[in-house]
C-alpha cells in the first residue's frame, strides 16, 4: 500500500476499541504494517478477551493491509517483550511504537483506594514504560550494528496530566509521569535515531464518557464531529512516519481540528535576593510574584475548567 508510512512497521497498544483502534487503521491506510495489541478488558481493566484486537487486525487485513493481533499485557516485562518480538517476526522490522493502552478508575482522592491507584499507574506509566525500553533495546542494537534507525515513538499523556483533573489523582499522576518520560527517552533514545514525542488527545471513547458525559455526544449527521477519535489519528500517523524528521521531545494537544503545541515549564517572574529569606519575606515576594504570573490553566472539573 502507499502512503506517508509505506515500508513502516508500527506496534500499537490498547488498539481494539477506540483511539488505539483508529490510530492502527489510519496507520494502516497510509501503508504501515502494524501490530494490533489489546489485553480486551472492559473500562475499569476487568476482564479480558483476545476478540478486540483480532478484529481490528482482520479489519486491516480485510481493507488490504497488513497486521496481526497480539494480546498479552504490555505491563509485564514478558507481554512487553513478546509485543516487540511479534512485530519483527511478522513484519522483520520495528519503525513505529505508540503507546495508547490504559483505562481509569476514578475516585475522589479520599475515596481513592491503594488498589486503584496501582492499577491506574500500572497501566499507563509502566504500560508506557516496558513497550518503550523493549523498542528502545532493539533500536540500540540495530544503531549499534550500523543500521541506524528512523524510528518514532508517540506516547499518550492527556490534559488531566497537565493540568490536573478532579477526581483522577491516579490517572492525572500517570498521565503526568508519561511527560516527564516522554522528555527523557527523547533527550537519551536521539542517539539511536529514535524520535519520542506525547499527544494530548480529547475524544469521544470508553474512557471519557464517564468523565465528560453528555458534552461529548457525536452531533446530528452531516455536521463535524469534533469528539470523533478519528480526528486524533493523523496527527498520530505523521508523528510515525519518515516525514516527521526533527520533531522530537514536543506535547501536542490534539482534538476535533485543533494542534496546540504545548510549551511545558518555564521560568516566570523570577526574584533573587543574592541572599537568603526570612520565612515572612519569601512569603511576600511569592505574594508578589504570583501577582505579575500567567494564571495556570484550571484544573478539569474545578470552578472555572472548561
Amino acid at each position: 500500500m502507499n502512503g506517508i508510512c509505506a515500508g513502516r512497521v508500527a506496534v500499537v497498544t490498547g488498539a481494539g476499541r477506540g483511539l488505539g483502534r483508529t490510530h492502527a487503521l489510519a496507520l494502516a491506510a497510509e501503508g504501515a504494517a502494524v501490530v494490533v495489541n489489546d489485553l480486551g478488558t472492559g473500562p475499569g481493566g476487568e476482564g479480558g478477551s483476545a476478540d478486540p484486537a483480532h478484529r481490528v487486525a482482520a479489519e486491516i487485513r480485510d481493507r488490504g493491509g497488513r497486521a496481526v493481533a497480539h494480546t498479552g499485557d504490555i505491563a509485564t516485562a514478558e507481554g512487553a517483550a513478546s509485543l516487540i518480538t511479534t512485530a519483527l517476526d511478522a513484519f522483520g522490522r520495528l519503525d513505529a511504537l505508540v503507546n495508547n493502552a490504559g483505562f481509569v478508575r476514578d475516585r475522589m482522592l479520599v475515596n481513592l483506594d491503594q488498589e486503584d491507584w496501582d492499577a491506574v499507574i500500572r497501566v499507563h506509566l509502566r504500560g508506557h514504560f516496558l513497550p518503550l525500553r523493549q523498542a528502545a533495546a532493539y533500536w540500540r542494537a540495530e544503531a549499534k550494528a550500523g543500521r541506524t534507525p528512523d524510528a518514532r515513538v508517540v506516547n499518550t499523556t492527556s490534559g488531566a496530566g497537565l493540568s490536573g483533573s478532579v477526581g483522577q489523582a491516579n490517572y492525572a499522576a500517570a498521565k503526568a509521569g508519561i511527560v516527564g518520560l516522554t522528555l527523557v527517552a527523547a533527550a537519551e533514545l536521539a542517539r539511536y535515531g529514535v524520535q519520542v514525542n506525547a499527544i494530548a488527545p480529547a475524544a469521544r471513547t470508553r474512557m471519557t464518557e464517564q468523565v465528560f458525559a453528555g458534552s461529548m455526544a457525536a452531533p446530528p449527521d452531516g455536521t463535524f464531529d469534533a469528539m470523533a477519535p478519528e480526528n486524533v489519528s493523523p496527527l498520530v500517523v505523521w508523528l510515525c512516519a519518515a516525514g516527521s524528521a526533527g520533531v522530537t521531545g514536543q506535547v501536542l494537544e490534539a482534538d476535533g481540528g485543533r494542534i496546540a503545541v504545548m510549551e511545558g515549564w518555564h521560568p516566570g517572574p523570577i526574584s533573587d535576593k543574592g541572599d537568603r529569606w526570612t520565612p515572612a519575606e519569601a512569603g511576600a515576594e511569592v505574594r508578589r510574584l504570583l501577582a505579575g504570573a500567567r494564571a495556570a490553566r484550571p484544573v478539569y472539573g474545578a470552578g472555572g475548567a472548561p
